[in-house]
């Protein structure tokens, strides 16, 4: 389901609906409250409140920061690899002219096939589907470089370098569909540890006892923009290759504008 969101739904428009409907549905519930027990309006149970809450508020406070931290580290894993893809082929692309002009020319031509094939491919390959055009650009790359016969010391150390450089960018190609593919956010255990503290800070906040209404419903409004914020990170930070924070295919689109270039 959040998947779901993170892919289809407007980052600042996922983040305005947590605000409404959480902080929405705490207003009701807090009205409701007050109506109906009065006497929490007296605060004669603050003294408890008070000990209590700012446990309740330094654990949550301590979950959501671990999660937001492993999450982003995800995150920033999934961006150097594919910026290791990116780099390893823009490498091999300025390398080509060590060969002759027809190598030269096949080597950018797959090159190009190939980084065209992964930036289109890259919708699909969020979800950790790779498309039979970008894995046979890949396999063709493999064998133009396999029938590269060097004629000279300096193409062989260019050879033998730009096959290394194949091996790296074929596995940081694999590390990036593995990585789309296993990466689906919290498990359902987390999520439960989530919203259970989060209700948890909501709840304390609501019961707290205040005569003066405005300035309940102020604390409890900013307590509740406060749980939608938590929530729309972790939500968003669950998937390294979807959403507005996720890691992109710029990379592979830099390997594009090299070989396009006329120099």
């Amino acid at each position: 389901m959040t998947r779901w969101f993170v892919n289809n739904v407007p980052s600042w428009l996922l983040l305005a609906g947590l605000i409404l409907v959480i902080g929405g549905g705490t207003a009701v519930v807090q009205a409701f409250v007050r109506h109906r027990f009065p006497r929490l309006k007296h605060g004669e149970h603050n003294e408890l409140a008070t000990f209590v809450f700012p446990v309740i508020a330094v654990v949550y406070g301590f979950l959501i920061g671990f999660i937001v931290l492993a999450l982003w580290g995800q995150v920033n894993v999934a961006d150097q690899t594919t910026r290791t893809e990116g780099a390893v082929a823009v490498q091999m692309a300025r390398g080509r002219n060590a060969f002759g002009k027809a190598e030269s020319a096949q080597i950018r031509q797959s090159l190009m096939e190939y980084g065209r094939a992964a930036a289109d491919e890259w919708t699909r390959a969020a979800g950790g589907r790779a498309t039979p055009e970008a894995e046979n650009a890949l396999t063709r790359l493999h064998r133009v470089y396999e029938n590269i016969k060097p004629r000279n010391d300096t193409q062989r150390a260019f050879l033998t370098n730009a096959l290394a450089s194949l091996k790296e960018l074929s596995l940081a190609r694999t590390e990036r569909l593995l990585q789309a593919r296993t990466n689906i956010g919290p498990p359902l255990s987390l999520w439960l540890v989530v919203f259970l503290t989060s209700g948890l800070v909501l709840g304390f906040s609501l019961v707290f006892g205040s005569e003066q209404a405005r300035m309940h419903f102020g604390m409890v409004g900013a307590v509740s923009v406060l749980v939608a914020a938590n929530l729309f990170l972790v939500t968003e930070l669950s998937y390294p290759f979807l959403g507005e924070f996720s890691t992109s295919p710029e990379p592979l689109k830099v390997l594009i504008e090299v070989l396009s270039s006329p120099h």
